[in-house]
């Protein structure tokens, strides 16, 4: 639907709020935990060789999720990504003054998905604004580029949010090439770039950088976010103009996989193509996300596209020797490396110790970061989980499987509370990806249940569908394949971590800290609870997520030709929502 100019401005009235970033209030636990917390949980592997500098060089995050306090358990590799946002911070400070000492260009760059995640970003009272918080203390971080990722579009108010309040403090430099939204401007609807479509700057060396940044291909079922295809935008007067002049590299900073290694199709090499057209020679960098992997991809000799995992576990790093490729049609010397987010690895590229590599920046935003932990009461405790259940290092079906967890025993009881339609027959179908991490052993609080679930869908249900058709559902449903494992490289250390194998040269050396790989299981895009036990003429209920609920209308059609199932047979289930499921289970079934 088209929203009415008045709802436009209502919507944008919640984000109007954009009042400059501050310490948040903080208790004297929140001090004495910054004081000690430079030792590691575990002792931690340092990298295994220093990082190769070039001429131009580049640091990445992508897919933050709201995971500015890093990893806090203690189990598999968790250990190895417990650096803060503060710690970041302090690291990029020391790289800064190392680079200008070397007298070369080092820039600071993320991809997008700074939403949904933890209870940082999602954690807010009633009234609040998902990220809004936890975006100030990412302000504070000297980024040269940072653009749009699908997160930050999910829900209208959080994409005015970053358009109104974040996109204004980079700059010109927060980039939503094919993005748009529906604004109320004078009381009519008008549709304006998020960020900026691209952006031309001169780096410390001088040396001219060209930048814009893609989002992958997407649609909204309503009119007031809008994501042009990367064709189109290809197609667009500014793109011409952004290309005309050479510059001495373009910096493609974009929400897009680098390669097709998982189910999500990337649009880089249809990208790459045009820039190329016009200019066969002119170094290219490229910094992706989207898909939660460590990946690299070489689309000619005088290029390299880098992507750098997910949820602060992996820093990125490029470097490349672009003075030496000037006038010549010689590959560019390249190098990249993944880094595991923590303090070691920090101080290990930065010759500092724990006494000397905390800046008081860094500090105030890990204390910043704890304070608004605290306000949010992120610690509040549910229950103690027993064990670990992960989302895909063990199989599903299995006793350790977080997704059996969820749909066979968590969902069930959670719905049953104060429901009197439970008693009917049912059978509950979510999507998989509705769990987003694993849930540990050990205190389970309102932060890990929002990082487990923080989706907030709503259960929908329809009525009288016969047992035997309501069975198919699933294995219709999952007919199309989810591909949610790439495979590891050789394994090359003792402790867990990752293992990665991409297509750049030097694949073995990509990996900054050695580690011997966790295993991962496929798991099917739906999952089901336990089928009732009645005859396939029994008309049961079918529970399912507001999220696909027009896929799951059309899938009952497909299968009872019969019948014609639309929204108005759509009925709600439950008030209890996805990222409140794991809460009341823990409550009752954990103390």
């Amino acid at each position: 639907m088209i929203l009415a100019a008045a709802t436009l401005l209502g919507l944008a009235l919640r984000g109007t709020a954009c009042e400059g970033g501050h310490l948040h209030a903080r208790d004297a636990h929140t001090h004495d935990y910054l004081e000690r917390r430079g030792d590691p949980q575990v002792p931690l592997t340092p990298p295994h060789l220093p990082l190769v500098w070039g001429d131009f060089n580049v640091i990445h995050t992508t897919d933050t999720h709201g995971w500015l306090l890093g990893h806090n358990k203690s189990s598999l590799a968790e250990p190895y990504y417990n650096g803060t946002l503060g710690d970041f911070s302090s690291f990029v400070a020391h790289m800064n003054q190392t680079a200008i000492h070397k007298g070369v260009d080092l820039l600071l760059v993320d991809s997008g998905d700074v939403h949904d995640g933890t209870g940082l970003s999602d954690g807010y009272g009633p009234g609040g604004i998902d990220a809004h918080e936890s975006n100030k203390f990412l302000e504070r971080l000297p980024y040269d580029v940072m653009s749009i990722g699908n997160h930050e579009l999910y829900n209208y108010t959080n994409a005015y949010d970053m358009y109104q309040c974040f996109a204004p403090k980079l700059n010109g430099r927060y980039l939503s090439s094919n993005v748009h939204i529906t604004i109320n401007s004078s009381g009519t609807p008008t549709n304006v770039s998020v960020g900026k479509p691209y952006v031309k700057f001169n780096t410390t060396q001088g040396r001219r950088v060209t930048s814009f940044g893609p989002l992958i291909n997407m649609k909204f079922a309503d009119h007031n976010r809008y994501v042009q295809t990367v064709d189109t935008m290809l197609n667009q007067s500014w793109f011409a103009e952004a290309i005309a002049d050479e510059p001495d590299v373009f910096l493609l900073v974009g929400h897009m996989p680098v390669s097709n290694k998982t189910s999500t199709e990337s649009s880089w090499p249809t990208v790459v193509k045009a820039v190329r057209k016009k200019h066969p020679l002119t170094p290219i960098l490229i910094f992706g996300g989207h898909t939660h992997i460590r990946d690299c991809y070489q689309f000619d000799h005088r290029s390299m596209a880098l992507q750098s995992g997910r949820y602060m576990e992996t820093i990125g790093w490029m470097s490349a020797n672009i003075s030496a490729s000037k006038g010549n049609n010689n590959a560019i010397s390249f190098t990249r490396r993944y880094l595991d987010q923590n303090r070691v690895t920090y101080e290990y590229h930065t010759n500092t110790s724990d006494q000397t590599f905390d800046t008081d920046a860094g500090q105030n935003i890990t204390r910043g970061l704890y304070g608004l932990a605290n306000q949010f009461n992120l610690s509040y405790q549910y229950g103690t989980a027993p064990q670990d259940y992960t989302t895909n290092y063990d199989p599903y079906p299995s006793e350790k499987s977080l997704l059996s967890l969820f749909i066979k025993d968590a969902i069930p009881y959670a719905l049953a509370i104060n429901n009197p339609r439970h008693y009917t027959p049912n059978i509950t179908i979510v999507n998989s990806q509705s769990l987003r991490f694993d849930v540990f052993n050990g205190s389970f609080t309102k932060n890990d249940q929002l990082t487990a679930s923080e989706y907030n869908d709503e259960f929908l249900y329809i009525a009288n569908v016969t047992s035997s058709i309501a069975n198919q559902a699933l294995v219709e449903l999952n007919k199309k394949k989810l591909h949610n494992c790439v495979k590891p490289g050789v394994d090359t250390g003792n402790s867990f971590g990752y293992v990665t194998e991409d297509s750049c040269y030097g694949a073995g050396h990509a990996d900054d800290t050695q580690h011997k790989s966790l295993p991962c299981y496929e798991v099917p895009h739906y999952i089901s609870s336990t089928p009732p036990n009645v005859t396939s003429d029994t008309p049961i209920d079918v529970v399912f997520l507001d999220y696909f609920s027009r896929t799951m209308i059309t899938t009952l059609n497909e299968l009872h030709p019969v019948k014609n199932y639309t929204e108005k047979d759509v009925l709600h289930y439950s008030p209890t929502r996805t990222n409140e499921v794991l809460g009341i289970y823990a409550q009752a079934k954990w103390n």
